[in-house]
């Protein structure tokens, strides 16, 4: 078969890069090329990866260290709102984001026609919660990554996306969704008037993107889907069961103390790191038990002093590398933790703060392959005993491995490798 271009284009996160990362590297391994679409923080992080990658302006244009630590201040702005429950985020925390994102949209629209032409892409495939026009209008076919929550395809019968409640809550889903369209109305009107600005018809309200009408890729893990009332149709959507980057190896270092205690890793993402305060209180908790703990505290080393001799700090650490080998993991519910403590076994314990981290936290909880915690409403004991529970619970275990087992026999990325050049032959 002869090479055909696949063009990525993830949201500026890590996670929904690093696993298109994961996808791209096995199309090339298939001859391919693989192009990246990048906001243009980004783009040095896919060529360090080895790709091509081409700036697309999500926003107006500011200084390239501004720009680089734009969701990361947007968040950290954000920190007084994170002890807030999901339905009390939706007019702050939600609110402000869906503005930025379809600011974002209506930026890329007059830089993505150019880039689009410019690369000549066979297929392209959008990791993002919203339409961009030039994608759908470019002539070739699209498919869209869904690398949060499964519920982001929404459906009556299952919680709300983003509202963090249990499967059978349906007042409470009820209340979610009214909250959530009265607030975001606005937004949702400004968006559809640009919709038609670009000759698309308008979504429904609360609708941002659709499904696309070639293939939809989620990376949830099926058994912990929702039943749905309409079933998705698995012609168009497949799961790719947390598809899953390979990373380069790591090494545990040795302790100064605990050395054979059992091994923690946490990490709020690159940006939930700064929650200092959150992590400082977590890793003078460790410092007291007989555990050991790899701290991700990203860009915010310097904040940091006085650590315990069982505690590590680092800036970063390569996941799905150091993930295999601890006991337990204490994360935010980001999809990549998400799925990478499933793919590899690992019990978790999320402290959610925003998004899909809510519903990942209830969803862990409620199938039984961790807990969900309150992110500061919690005691030193009650946590300890949620990380014993982790270490020592077999039937958790027991849950972990078959997951585990199943996930890894999907081969993620290589199965994404095979839906995206299906759609060429």
């Amino acid at each position: 078969m002869e090479q055909k271009t696949f063009a990525f284009f993830p949201e500026a996160a890590f996670g929904p890069a690093l696993n298109s990362v994961g996808i791209a590297q096995a199309i090339t391994a298939m001859g391919h090329k693989a192009v990246f679409l990048s906001d243009p923080g980004f783009v040095d992080v896919y060529k360090g990866y080895g790709f091509e990658a081409h700036p697309v302006a999500l926003s107006a244009p500011m200084p390239p260290e501004k720009l680089a630590k734009f969701w990361e201040d947007f968040i950290n702005g954000h920190i007084p709102n994170f002890r807030k429950a999901p339905i009390d985020q939706i007019d702050n925390y939600v609110k402000d984001c869906w503005e930025a994102i379809v600011d974002s949209a209506k930026w890329a629209q007059k830089d993505l026609p150019g880039v689009l032409a410019k690369i000549n892409p066979d297929v392209i495939a959008v990791d993002n919660v919203i339409l961009f026009p030039a994608i759908k209008q470019f002539g070739v076919p699209w498919v869209r990554i869904i690398s949060c929550s499964e519920n982001e395809i929404e459906d009556p019968a299952i919680p709300p996306h983003l509202s963090g409640m249990g499967e059978n809550d349906r007042k409470g889903h009820a209340a979610f969704r009214a909250r959530f369209e009265e607030v975001i109305k606005p937004i949702h009107d400004d968006f559809n008037a640009f919709l038609a600005e670009c000759g698309e018809a308008p979504y429904k309200l609360g609708e941002f993107f659709e499904a696309s009408p070639y293939m939809n890729m989620m990376l949830y893990p099926q058994p912990l889907t929702y039943k749905r009332e309409h079933p998705l149709d698995p012609a168009r959507f497949q799961y790719l069961e947390g598809c899953v980057r390979q990373d380069k190896p790591y090494t545990v270092p040795e302790f100064k103390a605990n050395n054979d205690g059992p091994l923690l890793y946490i990490s709020f993402g690159s940006l939930g790191a700064g929650d200092t305060e959150l992590l400082k209180r977590l890793i003078t908790l460790v410092g007291k038990s007989r555990y050991r703990a790899l701290v991700n505290v990203g860009d915010y080393k310097d904040s940091y002093s006085d650590i315990p001799p069982n505690v590590i700090i680092e800036s970063w650490y390569p996941q799905p590398s150091v993930i295999p080998q601890v006991d337990a993991v204490i994360h935010h519910g980001g999809n990549n933790s998400f799925t990478e403590c499933l793919y590899f076994g690992k019990p978790a314990i999320i402290m959610p703060y925003v998004w899909d981290g809510h519903d990942n936290a209830m969803r862990v909880q409620e199938t039984g392959y961790g807990f969900r915690s309150d992110r500061y409403d919690w005691t030193d004991d009650e946590l300890l005993a949620k990380i014993e529970a982790c270490l020592s619970d077999s039937g958790m275990q027991e849950r972990l491995a078959r997951i585990s087992a199943h996930m890894q026999a999907c081969e993620g990325p290589v199965k994404a490798a095979k839906l995206l050049t299906g759609l060429v032959k």
